[in-house]
């Protein structure tokens, strides 16, 4: 099949690229800082890598023309533009619609454009990205990005109601942290004792939660508005 996955050049989206491909699938992927690591895996993979700014309405537009015509079977909405960590009431409002503007905006634009391909062609699969931190008392200073995260679930409730007839599903995945270059300046002390409570004693890893986005790319259509917690049952 032919996936898009956003942000498919670094971190879990690398992973989750590098797993499709050794499947046997053909990846588009989007990169917007990562040029070096996207051009690697052009070089050694099937893959074609298209610049995206999540923040360049341009970028947004140029991405949305070029899934009209790319005959997608599959989107993975995987891209962040950052996690910006602080407390509400020290939050600026500014800072919560800049947010909202440049990792959920985005996200919706990409989804209505790859939707409609899939409409007409009736067969689709969206999978997004999202977070176990939507589950239960979010982390202390995560509300700005567990709201968005929130608001991409509750979206993909209404796309899998809305295009269930057309053969097209939607689903979402919500790891537990991992330690990917988005958490590249957590406290070593902060990584130590999640480690120490987690229930298995070892943090997610990106290739377990590529593993879940495999799985999505070949379930059935009738596995359709779900949200695929991994947090090793923890609270």
């Amino acid at each position: 099949m032919k996936i898009l996955v956003t942000g498919g050049a670094s971190g879990l989206g690398k992973s989750i690229t590098e797993k499709l491909v050794a499947a046997g699938h053909e990846l588009v992927i989007t990169y917007c800082y990562s040029k070096k690591a996207a051009d690697a895996l052009v070089a050694t993979h099937n893959v074609t890598a298209l610049h995206c700014d999540f923040g360049n309405q341009d970028s947004i537009q140029q991405l949305t023309t070029y899934i009209a015509s790319a005959d997608l079977d599959v989107l993975v909405n995987n891209a962040l533009t950052g996690l910006q960590k602080q407390y509400f009431h020290k939050t600026s409002l500014n800072q919560l619609q800049q947010s909202f503007q440049s990792d959920v905006l985005p996200t919706l634009a990409i989804t209505q454009a790859s939707l409609k391909t899939f409409r007409k062609k009736k067969f689709g699969k969206i999978i997004t990205i999202l977070s176990s931190s939507i589950i239960g008392n979010p982390p202390i200073g995560w509300s700005e990005y567990t709201a968005n995260k929130m608001y991409l679930l509750s979206m993909n409730k209404s796309w899998a109601v809305e295009n269930g007839k057309h053969n097209v599903t939607s689903n979402c995945i919500s790891p537990a942290f991992m330690l990917t270059p988005l958490n590249k300046a957590e406290d070593e002390r902060i990584i130590e004792n999640m480690t120490k409570a987690h229930p298995l004693k070892q943090l997610l890893k990106v290739e377990e939660v590529a593993d879940a986005v495999t799985f999505f790319v070949t379930a059935s259509q009738q596995i359709n508005g779900t949200n695929m917690v991994i947090n090793a049952a923890a609270s």
